[in-house]
């Protein structure tokens, strides 16, 4: 709902003008809960855009990369994965290769999407496929490269369960989403069914909806969006979190080179970062976002840049206004009643 997000940034804008913008926290905590309304996907995708430009802007104005003001590099470099396409089991082996070629050593799949045939999900069928799908891509790129497992929240528990069991002997990297996310109960009983390593949290966002499947380990990675959690300020926060339950993140990226560049420089600050989601933009994008980030072999590197080492071309973005309507795909199950897309 990026649209909304827009309009909640207008509603946040007179709040901001005057306010010193060194003061990272005590802005994030006045959006947050300085009124009576708070939270929520919409409002905190609004927050977590001005506290990335926040952290951008203070590296910038001290000539250093933000990263540093996050308590310098825990580490030279953040391992990455890439999507493999999944719309036949040959042009997925064709693309894992491809990757593989280009120094990849983690790759991702979400079978699933084959079988939504017009988005009508057939889960019957996607099960058995999918599993299929997993099989056919270990025997191809051997025991070396990892796979992470997209689910997407589209099964119920105990197809999740059946799916995850399926799985288990391929050694999935994770299973990410095998079920939906709101409730740390549903993955307390799918953890008791399975062995495999579970992820999930692209959807979940702030701390507290974190903190049960934290706090009672129901999951093994992290897939904080700070892009939609509250920013570099939030993500930091709920890494600590983790720490101490020995979880790692494995940050969602959001479609864009901000995203790539806040993630990278949180990851590299914190000590339990496992992998960051990663896709090259192109065409437009590469107009109006000038990066300075550097890929090699799999990994993200950060520049000396000041800030995130991003910029911004206002013009060029001017040119390239959204496409209405703003409105994701909408899946059915074969009934005809809603499926998770």
């Amino acid at each position: 709902r990026s649209l909304a997000v827009v309009e909640a940034l207008q509603a946040i804008k007179h709040s901001l003008v005057g306010q010193d913008a060194t003061r990272i926290e005590f802005i994030w905590q006045d959006i947050f809960r300085g009124t009576f309304w708070r939270g929520g996907p919409v409002l905190q995708s609004a927050l977590a855009g001005i506290d990335i430009a926040l952290w951008d802007l203070a590296g910038k104005t001290l000539g250093v990369p933000t990263y540093r003001l996050l308590g310098g590099a825990a580490r030279e470099r953040v391992l990455l994965y890439r999507h493999v396409r999944c719309d036949s089991i040959p042009n997925m082996i064709e693309h894992a290769h491809a990757l593989i070629h280009e120094g990849y050593s983690v790759l991702r799949i979400s079978p699933l999407d084959a079988f939504a045939p017009e988005g009508v999900f057939d889960a019957v069928r996607g099960l058995r496929g999918a599993i299929d799908y997993m099989a056919a891509l270990r025997e191809a790129v051997g025991p070396e490269t990892q796979i992470i497992f997209e689910a997407h929240t589209r099964l119920n528990p105990p197809q999740a369960v059946e799916l995850c069991n399926g799985l288990a002997s391929y050694q999935p990297f994770y299973v990410e989403d095998p079920i939906r996310s709101e409730n740390p109960a549903s993955f307390a009983h799918l953890r008791s069914h399975t062995n495999v390593a579970l992820g999930t949290g692209e959807q979940l966002h702030d701390k507290w909806t974190f903190r049960t499947l934290i706090e009672e380990e129901l999951v093994d990675y992290l897939r904080v969006d700070i892009c939609h959690t509250g920013g570099i300020t939030e993500g930091r926060k709920i890494a600590s979190m983790a720490e101490v339950h020995y979880q790692e993140l494995a940050c969602h990226y959001t479609a864009s080179p901000v995203s790539t560049a806040a993630m990278l420089h949180l990851n590299l600050s914190i000590p339990n970062c496992a992998v960051q989601e990663f896709a090259p933009s192109d065409g437009w994008m590469d107009d109006v976002i000038q990066t300075t980030h550097v890929l090699e072999k799999g990994y993200l590197h950060a520049s000396d840049a000041p800030g995130l080492g991003i910029d911004i071309d206002e013009e060029a973005a001017a040119a390239h206004p959204p496409i209405l309507p703003d409105e994701p795909p909408h899946w059915r199950r074969p009934d005809g009643s809603v499926n998770d897309w």
